[in-house]
C-alpha cells in the first residue's frame, strides 16, 4: 500500500503557514491538506490574485510538499445551517457573515464553496473536503415529536443547496468529500445512505472517511468502508478513545470540555485509540482507495509538536501492510454491501 501522509493545518491554525510546511517536512509528512478556514488558503484572494496562489505552490514546493486535498469545512457548514447564529458568525469571517441575515449567510456560504472548486482545480488539486450542515440536526431526538415530513423536506433542503454547488464541481472536475459528523445532514450510517439518494448519488460528491465520530455511535467504520466503497474520496485520520462504562459518562459528551476526565469518549493521537487502524487501512485497500492519507491533530492531551510526527509514524507503520488473500476476497465478493451498494 502505497499512497502519501498528509497533515491536515486547520490544527495548526496559529501558525504561519510556511511554518506548518516547514514543520510538516521536517517530520516526514509527503504533503498538506490545506484549510481554508484559516490564513492558509484564503478562498477569494486565491481566486482573484494569482501571485498569492503561486506563492501557495512555491511554499510547497520549497519544502518538497506535495497537496491532494483543500478542506472548507466552516464554509460548508452554513450552506444547510438552521439556526445562523453567533456560531456561525465566529466561523465563516466577515465576509460571509455579513450583515447576519440568515439566509443571506447560507447564500454566501454556497458561493464561496462554488469558489473553493475553482480554487482546487487551479491548485491542481481534485478533492475539497468539508461539512454540508443541517436543518434538521437540531430534531435529532426526535422529541417534541417530528413528523417524518419535516425529515423529508430537510433532506431536501440539502439537495435543494448542494446540487448547484455541485454543478461548478462537475464543470472544474473536482469532487466534494463530505465528512460524517453529527450536526450535519449525514452523522451516521444510514443517514449517510439517505443524503447520498437525496442529490441521487452524482459522482461528485462522496465521503471523507474520517471514523473518530463513527465509533462512539457505535458505528462499524470498517463496514462503511466496504458498504459505500466507491464514495471513499478522501481519508482523514482523527482517533478516539471511549472510556470505560461507570453509569455517569455518556456517550454524548455531556456539554462537557474535549479532556475532561468526566465525558464518555475523547479524541486521541491516531494509534492511541479505540480505531481499528489496521483493518481500515486493509479495507481501503481492498476497496481500491488509493488517495492521501491526512492526520487530524485534535488531542487534547498530548503536545501536538510530538503528537503529530508520532501519529505519522504510527500511520507509516501500518501502510506497508497488504491484505490477506482471505481478506481481499470477502471484500471483492462484497457480502457486508447493504445501503451502498
Amino acid at each position: 500500500m502505497s499512497r502519501p501522509v498528509t497533515l491536515f493545518t486547520a490544527q495548526f491554525a496559529d501558525l504561519p503557514f510556511e511554518e506548518v510546511a516547514r514543520l510538516a517536512a521536517e517530520w516526514g509528512y509527503d504533503g498538506l491538506e490545506i484549510s481554508c478556514k484559516t490564513g492558509h488558503l484564503d478562498v477569494p484572494r486565491a481566486l482573484e490574485d494569482e501571485s498569492y496562489l503561486r506563492s501557495r505552490r512555491e511554499i510547497l514546493e520549497r519544502h518538497g510538499l506535495g497537496v491532494w486535498a483543500i478542506s472548507n469545512h466552516a464554509r460548508g457548514q452554513a450552506v444547510c445551517d438552521d439556526p445562523i447564529d453567533f456560531r456561525h458568525e465566529s466561523i465563516v469571517g466577515p465576509a460571509v457573515w455579513g450583515d447576519g441575515d440568515a439566509e443571506g449567510v447560507r447564500r454566501r456560504a454556497a458561493e464561496q464553496m462554488k469558489q473553493t472548486a475553482v480554487v482546487a482545480r487551479r491548485l491542481g488539486v481534485d478533492t475539497v473536503t468539508g461539512f454540508t450542515g443541517s436543518s434538521i440536526w437540531r430534531y435529532v431526538a426526535m422529541y417534541p415529536p417530528v413528523p417524518a415530513a419535516v425529515i423529508d423536506e430537510g433532506y431536501a433542503d440539502f439537495a435543494r443547496r448542494w446540487n448547484p454547488i455541485m454543478d461548478v464541481f462537475d464543470a472544474e472536475g473536482v469532487r466534494f468529500a463530505m465528512e460524517i459528523h453529527p450536526s450535519e445532514i449525514a452523522y451516521d450510517y444510514w443517514t449517510t445512505a439517505r443524503t447520498l439518494d437525496a442529490i441521487d448519488r452524482r459522482s461528485a460528491f462522496g465521503i471523507n472517511w474520517d471514523p473518530s465520530h463513527l465509533v462512539w455511535q457505535d458505528v462499524d467504520p470498517v463496514g462503511l468502508i466496504v458498504d459505500f466503497a466507491d464514495r471513499i474520496y478522501h481519508v482523514d485520520c482523527k482517533d478516539t478513545r471511549l472510556r470505560p462504562r461507570n453509569g455517569r459518562s455518556g456517550r454524548l459528551g455531556s456539554h462537557l470540555p474535549w479532556g475532561d476526565p468526566r465525558r464518555g469518549w475523547d479524541f486521541v493521537s491516531a494509534g492511541h485509540g479505540d480505531i481499528p487502524w489496521e483493518d481500515a487501512f486493509r479495507a481501503l485497500d481492498a476497496v481500491g482507495y488509493a488517495g492521501p492519507i491526512s492526520i487530524e491533530w485534535e488531542d487534547s492531551g498530548m503536545d501536538r509538536m510530538h503528537g503529530a510526527p508520532a501519529a505519522l509514524a504510527h500511520v507509516r507503520s501500518l501502510l506497508w501492510k497488504r491484505p490477506s488473500a482471505a481478506f481481499d476476497s470477502v471484500f471483492a465478493e462484497g457480502p457486508h454491501r447493504q445501503a451502498g451498494a
